[in-house]
């Protein structure tokens, strides 16, 4: 495989993921470009986000490459859907698009592996696999995608509970074991900097934080549950 160059220069480095959930205050294109700016400065190689407005806002702002993606919905395949969704961010300026990589039913039809050579077909952008397990992350490497991510793990029925506060190392050891020298992205509950740690011991290409930097509801929330126990 052939890593692009904005791919080798993440390795070892921080994503930062600047999201707002519905209805919440932060939940505008100009807060999340202000915010993806100032992780920007913080030393963040690389900023992922979702919706077109905040793509196109943060891409505006920030030097750094943009991974965008667009949820819609909340169950099954929620994560860039379809070819439209993932066209759609390519327009708003995503240097990378990352899309759902499950073999689940997707709403336009098409399977995981028509998604991706659809979207090479129609440009140039490079690709990121959200993985829930490691037969996705074969399925992701196996189409040639330029990063795959365990964002989905937490996700998996029958989840080991011990993974709930923290990342998922055992999949992250797996698949680089399995692909060594493959920008594998550990994505998922790293909270503190000793999990983004941990991770990069793992074997991480890079790492992915998103609520423990850019959630300040879920942050507050913790140290209130710390003080109050």
């Amino acid at each position: 495989m052939t890593i692009s160059p904005l791919v080798q220069q993440l390795k070892g480095k921080l994503i930062v993921s600047v999201q707002a959930y519905p209805g919440e205050p932060l939940r505008h294109p100009e807060t999340m470009a202000q915010m993806a700016r100032a992780c920007e400065l913080g030393g963040a190689a690389a900023i992922r986000c979702q919706g077109l407005s905040d793509i196109a806002a943060i891409k505006g702002r920030v030097d750094i490459p943009v991974i965008g993606l667009w949820k819609e919905g909340h169950e099954g395949v929620y994560i860039t859907p379809t070819l439209r969704h993932a066209l759609a961010c390519v327009n708003a300026g995503a240097d990378v698009v990352a899309l759902d990589a499950t073999d689940r039913p997707r709403p336009d039809g098409r399977m995981f592996e028509e998604t991706v050579q659809a979207i090479r077909e129609a440009s140039d952008v490079l690709i990121m696999a959200d993985c829930m397990t490691i037969e996705d992350i074969r399925r992701a490497v196996a189409c040639g995608c330029d990063l795959v991510s365990t964002t989905l793990s937490h996700n998996k029925p029958a989840i080991d509970t011990t993974l709930d506060d923290g990342p998922d190392i055992p999949i992250l050891k797996a698949a680089t074991s399995e692909f060594p020298g493959y920008p594998i992205i550990c994505e998922g509950h790293i909270h503190t900097p000793a999990d983004g740690k941990l991770a990069m011991d793992a074997g991480a290409w890079a790492v992915v934080v998103g609520t423990g930097i850019t959630h300040p509801t879920s942050l507050t929330s913790w140290f209130k549950a710390a003080l109050e126990a």
